[in-house]
């Protein structure tokens, strides 16, 4: 009956309104969820900053060693807090966009008729393009191009060199920072800039401990974005 209905009258505007918006609810749960697991690398990483200064604390020889490790973490957790931040403005963004959409299918309520918004299409056009949001977003936009409130489909998602700009080589200046933020007093000397240290021969296995928790770091990375 309901499909007779549609095929006569056209779809039924409330029943768009509830789908866009579980699209909606769904999209802010993915994003909660990946900020939740960022916070979690977030901590994790600033407690591997804080044993590392430790361990150069209790054994001098490996002080330099160590100096380097703490700067690579540092250099995570800075990528950590960048996706970080910008999947919470992605999640504010969201939201905006929902209540946009809500008041357009009030407005077409009261008034018989909707008119596409230009500020609606171009932000889902921002967040379709985001990787942790294409498949969700596809969807949404095309049930938002049937209601007519946007009128055409968005673009291709953003490439990671994109999204993750400047985020390879972070300047020198910001990791300084972070290390300060984390060591404050106790950060040493060997720490400060080490472009030009040698660092001293660590022991095998531990050297492979430490690249197996950068691999693990970065692959939860690149899951959040897949």
């Amino acid at each position: 009956m309901q499909s007779v209905k549609s095929f006569l009258w056209g779809p039924d505007p409330e029943a768009q309104k509830r789908k866009c918006n579980a699209l909606f609810r769904s999209n802010v749960r993915k994003l909660d969820r990946d900020i939740m697991q960022l916070r979690t690398l977030d901590s994790k990483t600033r407690s591997l900053i804080l044993a590392a200064s430790k361990r150069a604390q209790r054994n001098p020889s490996q002080a330099k060693q160590a100096a380097q490790e703490t700067r690579i973490f540092a250099r995570e957790l800075i990528r950590v807090r960048k996706q970080s931040a910008r999947l919470a403005t992605s999640k504010a963004q969201l939201q905006s966009v929902q209540m946009q959409v809500n008041e357009a299918f009030s407005v077409r309520k009261i008034e018989g008729s909707i008119r596409a918004s230009t500020g609606i299409m171009k932000d889902v056009n921002s967040l379709v393009r985001l990787p942790e949001l294409t498949g969700t977003m596809r969807e949404l936009s095309q049930e938002l191009v049937r209601a007519g409130i946007i009128e055409e489909m968005v673009g291709d998602s953003l490439p990671d060199s994109e999204l993750l700009e400047g985020e390879d080589e972070e300047a020198e200046a910001e990791v300084d920072k972070v290390l300060g933020e984390i060591l404050k007093d106790r950060l040493p000397a060997s720490a400060q800039k080490t472009d030009d240290v040698v660092a001293a021969q660590p022991e095998e296995e531990e050297e492979e401990d430490q690249e197996e928790v950068l691999a693990q770091m970065r692959g939860r990375l690149e899951a959040l974005k897949s």
